[in-house]
């Protein structure tokens, strides 16, 4: 059987897997060790089977990793998230939709750090959902806002989803963070500015705020400091070369357990975090592991070189490509987690985006937002579903009904940066 028929065998078989509901980590190991076997021999994919863990696991770009997750998971434990929130509502007292308007801004700042849309989510759902509820905002609008803001965490720098297709693709880290800065303050804008549209259509689903002096707004700025100087820190230091990606990850998540531990972060909670950072790390390493193997079976069945030909000899213009492409993540994205669409689609169409001499970071910026997008459309928006596991008593539909006009804005910031690639580039060297 011709290695290219192997692998298309192999890709389908990825996805039977995954529909059964086998964990996503385990179907491309898998995969990946079979259908390696199949192309090479069953000693070969042994073989590959020792080594493959080794490499990503002393991977020294990948140990970034746990050190976005645990800036995080301290800035959750260590009570800047309800600081944070507190600031920015004040900032936006007497606004109508202002608590909706303050809790994007907070995903968006608290993202910052964060690195994960989930994370975020979920953090901010604990602290502002509550206060939201308690001035009559409709539920779905409230919880729409939340799912939207959280997935500001997968493109505002750093981002743990950036670090790793970076990573896959051998691009600059540093490049990646840059690129991701101006799309991810669009999404911050356009969010804000979606829930004014909203409010002028349907005034009745939110109330103004209470009305705050310039004096207590500049006050409150005290509460975002934390989070600017940890994200400046970071992202000046890697801009100007004085340390690398990787090295900014321990000096963020650093300063991070300063402050917490300043503000009174108690054992116990502190080794709380660490367990949570545990837990989240490995099941990102476990994904990462059986991206290598799965990629090792895509490279030597040559499906994707085979795909590149297909679209090469059909004669399609590259952006018909990268709309079929990002129609792909799309569909993709309202079944999967977007850590694992990563791993799982990148080695498969990236060759692709090569051969057509598309710009990689570019590609790497549009296909996260996609990906972004997927993690709030129905049926299975996974940052939806962690909305509803935070606030139970809300109805899913609701949740879905409140989010869908954060999702034209998603739509409209994807045509931008499609239209006008200088947005992405923009901080590039």
């Amino acid at each position: 059987m011709a290695s290219e028929m192997i692998g298309a065998i192999g890709l389908g078989a990825l996805l039977v897997l995954m529909v059964l509901r086998v964990p996503v980590a385990l179907t491309m190991l898998i995969v990946g060790f079979v259908g390696f076997a199949q192309v090479i021999t069953w000693d070969a994919a042994i073989a590959q089977l020792k080594t493959v863990p080794v490499e990503v696991l002393s991977n020294y770009s990948f140990s970034a990793i746990p050190m976005f997750i645990l800036m995080g998971v301290l800035a959750a434990h260590s009570g800047m998230a309800g600081k944070l929130f507190h600031s920015t509502r004040t900032i936006c007292g007497g606004w109508k939709g202002g608590l909706a308007i303050a809790a994007v801004g907070s995903c968006g700042i608290f993202s910052a750090i964060s690195g994960s849309s989930l994370a975020t989510a979920s953090t901010m759902t604990r602290v502002a959902l509550p206060e939201m509820e308690r001035y009559g905002y409709n539920r779905g609008l409230a919880t729409g806002a939340l799912a939207a803001g959280g997935t500001l965490g997968i493109m505002i720098p750093p981002s743990i989803a950036l670090l790793i297709y970076a990573i896959l693709t051998e691009q600059s880290v540093g490049d990646m963070f840059m690129a991701g800065l101006v799309p991810g303050l669009m999404g911050l804008v356009l969010y804000a500015v979606t829930i004014s549209v909203v409010m002028r259509l349907k005034p009745s689903l939110a109330v103004a705020g209470e009305r705050t002096s310039w004096t207590e707004k500049l006050l409150s700025l005290s509460g975002l400091a934390p989070f600017f100087a940890v994200f400046l820190l970071i992202i000046l230091g890697i801009y100007y070369g004085l340390f690398t990606p990787t090295e900014g990850a321990s000096v963020g998540a650093f300063a991070t357990l300063v402050y917490a531990v300043i503000k009174g972060l108690r054992t116990r909670e502190l080794c709380q975090a660490v367990k949570e950072t545990l837990a989240l790390s490995t099941v990102v390493f476990f994904m990462l592991v059986g991206a290598e193997m799965l990629g090792y079976f895509i490279s030597v069945s040559r499906i994707s070189f085979s795909i590149s030909d297909l679209l090469f000899n059909a004669d399609l213009a590259p952006m018909v490509v990268i709309l079929c492409i990002l129609a792909l993540y799309l569909l993709l994205g309202m079944f999967m987690d977007s850590i694992a669409m990563l791993v799982i689609t990148v080695p498969v169409v990236y060759p692709i985006v090569q051969s057509l001499g598309i710009d990689p970071v570019w590609f790497g910026i549009v296909t996260v937002l996609t990906i972004e997008l997927g993690l709030i459309t129905p049926p299975v928006g996974m940052n939806v579903f962690v909305i509803k596991a935070m606030a139970p008593h809300v109805k899913l539909g609701e949740i879905f009904r409140g989010v869908s006009p954060f999702i034209v804005s998603d739509f409209l910031r994807l045509a931008l940066l499609l239209v006008f690639p200088a947005l992405v580039t923009v901080f590039l060297v």
